[in-house]
């Protein structure tokens, strides 16, 4: 008779364990969901900021393909979101890294529309100089925007470069080195769009893009 008040609370703390363990995994199942969630609807934002919701309508955060165009882009294996409408090519956003910021690497996304204008240019992490180099985040600043509706050919590519060095785009006082080299990668990118033209949008869904000539391409059967 003694053995059954144990048989019975070692089932009912078999139960709760069980009930205990499913909890634990529909919180995380639901968490992971809503976080997610918040970081697809947080890149939408800067993606819209640069690329109108209202210029397209697919996609932009799952219309990816990775680029592996270092030299350009500042690191190998970077994202390049496609705007749509229809169909039909809209804009480019490239993720490029700035290498040599003063600090540390600065990450950017870079618009560039169909008609190899700039759509934006954002960056979306540095650790520049409060006061000095941090005025390329556009909350300490416009400075970044300038780059909207500037193409190859406004101003001309030998004039991509901070007044200091004989260009158009204005230095910072005092900080010089990061709109130097944040020019230079935004001018870096544009060269990658229209290098690699309607490629950028002919690529599937997932697929990589490779700079011509440097991978080769599978051999097609008859």
């Amino acid at each position: 008779m003694k053995r059954y008040p144990i048989l019975i609370a070692a089932v009912l703390l078999g139960i709760f364990a069980i009930i205990g363990t499913g909890l634990v995994v529909a919180t995380h199942h639901f968490t992971d969901a809503r976080i997610a969630e918040n970081e697809r609807q947080a890149l939408l934002r800067k993606l819209h900021a640069i690329v109108p919701a209202d210029s397209i309508n697919n996609d932009i955060a799952t219309d990816t393909i990775t680029a592996h165009a270092p030299d350009l882009l500042g690191v190998d294996g970077t994202p390049i979101y496609r705007g749509r409408h229809d169909g039909k090519p809209v804009a480019v956003v490239l993720e490029a890294v700035v290498p040599d910021g003063y600090s540390a690497p600065i990450k950017m996304l870079v618009a560039v529309r169909h008609d190899g204008t700039l759509g934006g240019v954002r960056v979306v992490s540095h650790k520049e100089t409060p006061g000095l180099g941090d005025r390329i985040d556009e909350t300490k600043s416009d400075w970044i925007l300038g780059f909207t509706g500037k193409s190859l050919g406004n101003p001309p590519i030998d004039k991509w470069k901070v007044k200091r060095d004989g260009g158009v785009f204005d230095q910072f006082t005092g900080a010089t080195i990061t709109p130097r080299s944040v020019v230079k990668a935004v001018k870096n990118a544009l060269i990658f769009a229209r290098q690699q033209g309607d490629r950028l949008y002919e690529i599937p869904t997932g697929g990589e893009l490779w700079p011509k000539g440097s991978k080769p391409q599978p051999v097609e059967k008859e």
